[in-house]
C-alpha cells in the first residue's frame, strides 16, 4: 500500500474566548466587593479611564466612545474658552481672612473639627501578644520565660496547646518538671484555662482557680465528661450517690465556665455584607433597584480624546503614542460596558426570581419554592452558567432579609398532595418546631417528622436528621434542660 499526501478543505465551528469576552466573564462572577477592587486597578493602571462625577453624562454614551476609537481624527475636538469677565472679585476676601484670623494666635486648635469615632482604627489585642505581656510582667526567672515562650507559641485560636511536653522538653532542653512549673504557671494567666491540653484540663483548671477542688463539679470534670456532654445526669448521680439537685446544681456551674478560652481574643474581623441589590415592596408590587452605592461610575478622560482629535502625524513618535491612546480608549470602552452589561444582567436575574419566588417575598422562607438554575435561564432566554455566575457571591436585600441569590434555588421535596417543596422551607419548619418545644422533654427525629405531616410535609426520620445537623441543632438527648 503506496503512501501518498493530500490536502483537503473541511469547515467547523469553534467556540473562542476573546480577551473581552473573558474579562466580561470574570467581571459577572466577582463580588462586589472584588469588582471595587478590580475598578480601583484598572483605574491605577490606564490613564484613560476616570471618574464620572455627579451630573456629569459624558461617560453614559458608550456608543459615541466607540465613533471615537474608530476614527479619532475626525470627531471635532471641542474649543476650550477661557471667560475673561470672571475675575476673583467675587471672592469675599473679608470672610476668609476673619475666619482663620479669629482666635487662631490664641486657640490654634478652635475650629477644628475632630475625626468621627467610628472612622478611628483600633488595634485589637491578640491572644499570644496578650500572653506575651503577661509573661514579661511576671515573676518568672529567665530558664521558665524562655519555656513560655515556645508554649505560647504552639497554642491554637481557642487557646489549646497543640504540641505535647516532650516536644516541649526536645526544644527548649529542659527536665520535664521544669516544663511543667512553666506551664502551670501560664495556664493561670488571662484568660484562665489558657495552654491547656484538652477541654477536661481546661475546666480543671478554671473550677480549681474558683475554689472548687475536691467538690462535685471537680469530680463530674474529672471522670464523668461523656456523661456530662450526652446529659445523662441519672447515670452522675448513681455514680457519685448524691441527689439530681445536687448533680443540676454542679452542672449548672460547669456550664459557665469557658471551654474556649482564647475566643476572647479571636482576631477575626466581622464581615459586613453589602447587598448588590434592593428589593422594596411598593403598594402590592415589588421594585427592584441596584445598589451603586460606593462603586466609582467610569467615564473615559476627554483629555485624551482631544489628543486623539488634535493628533497630525507630524513626528514619529506620534503613531506610537496614538497606538498606545487607542489600545487603552479600547480596554477603557469594554470595562465600562461590561460593568453595565453585569449590572443589567444581575438586574434581570433577580427580576425573574422575585417573579418565581413571589410567595417567599410575601409571607417568608416557609413558603420558599423549588427553584433551579434552568428555570431561571429558560425565562430571561439565557445560558446556566451564566446564571450560575451571577447568583455566586452576590446579595440582596428583602423585606424578609439579606439573602444570597444562590439561597433561592433549591432542591423540592414532594408534599402529600403531590406538589413540590423547597428543601429550604422544610428546614425553616423544623426550626420553627424545635424552638417551641418544650426543652425540658425536646421532640426526637421521629416525632418532629410525623408533626411535619400536620404541614403537608411527608419525610423520612433521616431526612429530619440529615436537615437538622444541616442547621446545626443538636440531637434531642443534648437538647434537653433539666433544671
Amino acid at each position: 500500500m503506496a503512501l501518498q499526501l493530500k490536502q483537503s478543505l473541511s469547515l467547523s465551528q469553534q467556540l473562542i474566548m476573546t480577551p473581552q469576552l473573558q474579562q466580561a466573564i470574570k467581571l459577572l462572577q466577582l463580588s462586589r466587593l472584588e469588582l471595587l477592587e478590580t475598578i480601583t486597578q484598572e483605574m491605577e493602571t490606564n490613564p484613560l479611564l476616570d471618574e464620572q462625577s455627579p451630573g456629569d453624562t459624558d461617560g453614559d454614551n458608550i456608543e459615541i466612545v466607540e465613533d471615537a476609537i474608530a476614527s479619532p481624527v475626525e470627531q471635532p475636538a471641542k474649543e476650550v474658552t477661557i471667560d475673561e469677565n470672571a475675575t476673583n472679585d467675587t471672592v469675599d476676601w473679608e470672610s476668609y481672612i476673619s475666619e482663620y484670623n479669629t482666635g487662631w494666635a490664641d486657640t490654634p486648635y478652635q475650629g477644628k473639627e475632630a475625626p468621627a469615632f467610628e472612622n478611628m482604627n483600633q488595634e485589637k489585642t491578640s491572644l499570644n501578644s496578650h500572653l506575651m505581656w503577661q509573661l514579661s510582667m511576671s515573676h518568672l526567672d529567665d530558664k521558665h520565660k524562655d519555656i513560655g515562650i515556645q508554649i505560647i507559641g504552639n497554642i491554637d485560636e481557642d487557646g489549646y496547646l497543640q504540641i505535647s511536653i516532650e516536644e516541649l522538653c526536645e526544644e527548649t532542653g529542659c527536665a520535664e518538671e521544669e516544663v511543667l512549673s512553666a506551664l502551670s504557671a501560664i495556664q493561670n494567666f488571662d484568660p484562665i484555662g489558657v495552654c491547656a491540653r484538652d477541654t477536661r484540663e481546661c475546666l480543671l483548671i478554671q473550677a480549681r482557680f474558683q475554689n472548687l477542688t475536691g467538690t462535685i463539679v471537680e469530680k463530674i470534670i474529672m471522670d464523668h465528661m461523656d456523661n456530662l456532654e450526652n446529659k445523662r445526669y441519672d447515670k452522675i448521680a448513681r455514680a457519685l450517690s448524691i441527689g439530681m439537685p445536687e448533680v443540676f446544681k454542679a452542672v449548672e456551674i460547669i456550664t459557665n465556665l469557658e471551654p474556649k478560652p482564647g475566643r476572647l481574643y479571636s482576631e477575626e474581623d466581622t464581615i459586613y455584607i453589602s447587598p448588590d441589590i434592593y428589593v422594596f415592596k411598593v403598594g402590592d408590587d415589588y421594585e427592584i433597584v441596584l445598589n451603586e452605592d460606593g462603586l466609582p461610575k467610569l467615564k473615559i478622560n476627554s483629555y485624551y480624546k482631544e489628543i486623539l482629535n488634535n493628533d497630525n502625524g507630524s513626528s514619529p513618535g506620534n503613531d506610537k503614542t496614538k497606538e498606545y491612546i487607542l489600545d487603552k480608549m479600547k480596554s477603557a470602552a469594554w470595562l465600562i460596558k461590561s460593568i453595565h452589561q453585569r449590572q443589567r444582567t444581575i438586574y434581570k436575574v433577580t427580576e425573574s426570581i422575585v417573579q418565581f419566588q413571589r410567595k417567599f417575598f410575601d409571607h417568608g422562607v416557609t413558603h420558599l419554592k423549588p427553584l433551579v438554575l434552568r428555570d431561571v435561564a429558560e425565562h430571561i432566554q439565557m445560558h446556566e452558567s451564566t446564571i450560575s455566575r451571577v447568583t455566586t457571591n452576590k446579595y440582596v436585600h428583602t423585606p424578609q432579609g439579606v439573602f444570597e441569590l444562590k439561597y433561592f434555588f433549591n432542591s423540592a421535596i414532594n408534599s402529600m398532595e403531590g406538589d413540590s417543596i423547597a428543601s429550604e422551607s422544610v428546614k425553616e419548619h423544623i426550626r420553627n418546631i424545635i424552638k417551641s418545644e418544650n426543652k425540658s422533654n425536646p421532640y426526637s427525629d421521629q416525632e418532629v417528622a410525623d408533626m411535619l405531616k400536620d404541614h403537608n410535609i411527608d419525610v423520612a426520620r433521616r431526612t429530619v436528621a440529615k436537615y437538622r445537623e444541616t442547621l446545626g441543632i443538636l440531637p434531642s438527648r443534648k437538647r434537653r434542660e433539666l433544671f
